[in-house]
């Protein structure tokens, strides 16, 4: 039998129990006695003269996980209260049948007792009782102080005590009325070694952790809540627990999962991992609550699916960011429009692995049973930090700063960010002289100024004087000091994970700090479909006034969620106005991209399809008769797209097209493909298909920030090749003659050119046309300067002559710069480039013989030619009415194009 303590509920258990807590002194992290009167503790009176029985051994195990559980999140219990608590567990070890169960109940009181916020009583059915506990509430600003819930469960209950804030509520998407109110971020701890849902014990104690943005007096209101009504519980919509398996969740994607130890073990297998379960549910708000380690960082992602729609779509999906190597309590929001019938967790965007203990969705339209209690806290002042930071040559610059402490929290907290700090970033950027306030203590700060910089990662130790943290960028390249000038052509300062509360997005003093943090010289902004009337109006058809050279910010149109978005979205660049003609905003513009790209081009736009690979990486077939024909890296290959997304699709059709420029002449109507922000071998796919058709078209580098990756802007990266002093109108002009090539930034294919041996004239890429004319086969030297830093040891360096090598080098990929040459005899007319897979690609040059046009493949002609009709039955429902004859004309010109090209190409490579 086991031993039990009697606890009886009366008027003094109901309060607060002052007489317990008059020796409270500094406990987790406070630094005296602040004990307030000003709330009102509610009585516990429905519970007063009740009985509680308490098994002792059951309490003891509980409160042993909770003391390892504070170890774990950094708040250890003082030496005093550990050794008496070891004490405890001594005696009753060693005695348990002459212990007193009782005198064992208040020692354990009196440890635990002093260090609570609240306690609450959990009803049988119906909302809780709640009176304020006994510690200091000292906060810090910009740090955490950790707390305990003493609860009290005459009817042993065993849903989960939720502890929520209206204080704790985000800032992003918050209403500006509320921005000051917003002021905390709340945390319960519930991982491992702590259990998710309450024991059921009469008496137990629950971890929760609270941040405060500033410092002085604050108001709170705490709210609590137990789930699992025995009279139903409308909030509660299923829970997972992985005791004796996956609990339903099944495999689905790249991913590996199993059970282990009580827990969810998950192990990416690619760079699209998910896993799904069935769930049924009415639609409405919900939220999604998981515990987890993962071991990568990045951005999650989390999809639904309903009855009417029984699939993942990506209109009914959201994010979550992930929080590498640290326990964490994931809560993701969303809300289900119609009948909900399942869920999946993309719980990591790399190889890798992540525990999940355990997986709860909620309703998040309240019921009744919630219980408020109103406190004040003393939120005492952080330390300010200054930021030294200096360029290589010693001048003031800006930089990339992720501050972590000694629990791997990062600060400033991400939910309490607004702008210039974008809340979904684990970094902030900050500029010489600049300070940031962080409470004492020891941090970790991890430094960088892009990707052509040297990471540091330094120790910060704060006290409470002021400080200082100093920086010198050290760099492993500069291209710039070659004339090549970094750019992302395509960056967002509204939708995707930017807020429109409390701002319609962001401004243009927020996103050139990210430019110069991250040593991106030219970022071409976007207006799109969100917040689009707010946003237009920093468009000047100019450089924006808040650019600070080199760094170059520009305000420019993405066509994405609006006019011809459905056939694939457009970067319309260097536009002189940007509402198209017949209205003032989105809603009137065409759905043929290739009226929108006539527009465009008329007024000297620089114009190409964003985020290229969606819509190609799905087939619905492949090209008769290329089985033994598909390159290494699987480029070129021959499978057929099904041109069902929003990328280069409508692209293999207007790149047939020539459309009047500025001054009536004709002009192609596309100049670039984008690359390096999705599918590498679909987008490069893509492009030497149609230059194998003799289409001179460049590549261009883009993000897509924040939709494609919020992890920072220039992931990917053009560099273009600038004469004198950058401008955005050379820069943009380089971009558009392909005098540039594209990068993640850690790799560099620089001055690629081509020498013949009959000729000393040297051609370099992007300049005169980019074209070496050869009398007959002749052989050329191709070069280019080289650098990486990769985590991998070398780089295979290859030749690309139509689409496929021809020569490769491997090379050290340590940062250091070298020349590489490959002779090749050229026989017929062909395009020429350097790639390093995945990492970087020059743009073509182009080299004819005896005259002769560039056809390099009858099999990219037929692709190109399957291309167009598996657009056409694609796309043709998303045009307007009465654009579908644009359209039929369009994709009609296109096939007599693309038939003639097949014509030519058949004869060229017919056998003699």
């Amino acid at each position: 039998m086991l031993a039990c303590a009697t606890l009886i509920l009366d008027q003094q258990t109901a309060h607060t129990q002052e007489n317990r807590s008059s020796v409270a002194s500094r406990e987790l992290g406070s630094e005296q006695s602040a004990r307030q009167e000003d709330s009102e503790p509610q009585q516990l009176e429905k519970f007063e003269n009740t009985v509680l029985e308490i098994p002792i051994q059951p309490l003891l195990s509980q409160v042993h996980r909770l003391g390892e559980a504070l170890e774990v999140i950094g708040s250890p219990l003082s030496t005093r209260k550990l050794e008496k608590l070891a004490q405890i567990k001594r005696d009753y070890s060693n005695h348990p049948d002459s212990a007193d169960p009782s005198f064992i109940l208040e020692s354990i009181e009196s440890i635990f007792d002093p260090l609570c916020l609240a306690t609450i009583a959990v009803p049988n059915t119906g909302r809780p009782t709640v009176s304020v506990g006994n510690t200091e509430r000292v906060l810090l600003e910009q740090g955490w102080r950790t707390f305990l819930i003493k609860v009290i469960n005459p009817h042993h209950r065993t849903g989960r005590l939720f502890v929520e804030s209206p204080n704790a509520r985000p800032l992003p998407h918050a209403p500006a009325d509320q921005v000051g109110s917003r002021w905390m971020q709340l945390s319960s701890f519930e991982g491992q070694p702590m259990r998710a849902n309450l024991s059921g014990l009469g008496v137990e104690y629950r971890i929760i952790q609270i941040y405060s943005r500033d410092k002085g007096q604050k108001d709170a209101i705490l709210e609590f809540s137990v789930s699992g009504d025995p009279k139903g519980d409308r909030h509660l919509i299923h829970e997972w627990r992985f005791a004796d398996g996956t609990d339903g969740w099944h495999e689905m994607n790249q991913i590996r999962i199993a059970e282990k130890d009580g827990s969810l073990q998950i192990e990416s297998l690619g760079n699209d991992p998910f896993m799904g379960t069935n769930v049924s549910h009415r639609g409405g708000p919900m939220v999604l609550r998981f515990w987890g380690k993962a071991e990568t960082d990045g951005i999650g992602q989390f999809f639904w699916w309903t009855k009417d729609i029984p699939q993942a779509t990506g209109d009914r999906q959201t994010n979550f960011i992930l929080e590498p190597n640290r326990e964490h309590l994931y809560e993701v929001p969303f809300f289900c429009d119609g009948e909900l019938a399942g869920i999946r967790i993309d719980p990591l965007v790399k190889p890798g692995k992540m525990r999940i203990d355990w997986i709860d969705l909620y309703s998040s339209q309240r019921n009744d049973n919630w219980a408020q209690l109103k406190l004040k806290f003393e939120s005492r002042g952080a330390t300010p930090v200054t930021f030294r930071i200096t360029d290589q040559e010693g001048l003031p610059a800006f930089a990339k700063f992720e501050i972590r402490d000694s629990e791997g929290r990062t600060y400033p907290a991400q939910s309490k960010r607004l702008a210039p700090d974008f809340f979904f970033q684990k970094h902030i950027y900050r500029g010489d002289g600049e300070t940031i306030s962080l409470p004492p203590g020891q941090y970790q700060v991890k430094v960088s100024r892009g990707p052509e910089s040297i990471t540091e990662t330094v120790p910060l130790s704060v006290g409470t004087k002021p400080t200082q943290i100093t920086y010198q960028v050290r760099r492993w390249i500069d291209p710039s000091k070659s004339g090549w000038w970094s750019g992302d052509h395509h960056i967002h300062a509204a939708g995707c994970l930017h807020y429109d509360n409390p701002t319609r997005g962001v401004q243009p003093e927020d996103m050139i700090r990210h430019l110069m943090g991250e040593d991106l010289k030219v970022g071409c902004c976007l207006t799109w479909g969100p917040c689009f009337d707010f946003q237009k109006r920093f468009f000047t058809g100019e450089v924006a006034e808040q650019s600070s050279y080199p760094y170059t910010l520009r305000y420019d149109i993405e066509v994405s969620g609006f006019g011809s978005h459905m056939s694939g979205h457009l970067n319309l660049l260097n536009l002189k106005e940007q509402i198209y003609p017949g209205g003032e905003s989105k809603d009137h513009w065409p759905t043929l991209g290739l009226n929108t790209l006539k527009w465009a081009k008329k007024q000297g736009a620089i114009c190409g399809p964003a985020h290229s690979s969606i819509g190609l990486t799905q087939f619905v077939g492949r090209l008769e008769g290329t089985d033994d024909k598909d390159g290494p890296h699987n480029l070129p290959n021959y499978n057929l797209p099904a041109f069902d997304g929003i990328g280069a699709n409508e692209f293999i059709v207007d790149i047939t097209h020539e459309v009047p420029g500025p001054d009536g002449k004709l002009v192609p109507s596309v100049d670039f493909i984008s690359t390096m922000n999705t599918e590498r071998v679909a987008e490069w796919n893509m492009w030497y298909h149609v230059l194998n058709c003799g289409f001179r078209v460049a590549a261009s580098g883009e993000t897509d920030f924040p939709c494609m990756s919020g992890e920072r802007v220039g992931i990917g990266r053009v560099y273009a090749k600038v004469d004198g002093k950058l401008t955005f109108d050379k820069w943009i002009q380089s971009l558009a003659s392909g005098r540039s090539y594209v990068s993640d930034g850690l790799c560099h294919l620089l001055d690629f050119s081509a020498r013949s041996d009959q000729s000393p004239k040297r051609v370099d890429v992007g300049t005169h046309g980019s074209e070496m004319q050869l009398a007959g086969p002749q052989r050329v030297t191709f070069s280019t300067d080289f650098a990486a830093n990769l985590d991998a040891d070398s780089a295979e360096i290859e030749l690309i002559v139509n689409g496929y090598p021809v020569a490769q080098r491997r090379v050290d990929a340590d940062g250091s710069k070298m020349r590489i040459e490959f002779d090749h005899t050229i026989t017929k007319s062909c395009w020429v480039a350097m790639r390093v897979f995945p990492n970087a690609h020059t743009n073509p040059i182009y080299i004819t013989v005896n005259d002769q046009p560039i056809l390099g493949s009858v099999d990219s002609v037929r692709w190109c030619q399957a291309g167009v009709e598996q657009c056409w039955k694609s796309k043709q429902n998303m045009y307007a009415i009465d654009e579908q004859a644009d359209a039929r004309s369009a994709y009609e010109h296109a096939r007599r194009v693309y038939a003639d090209l097949l014509q030519r190409s058949q004869q060229r490579h017919r056998p003699e």
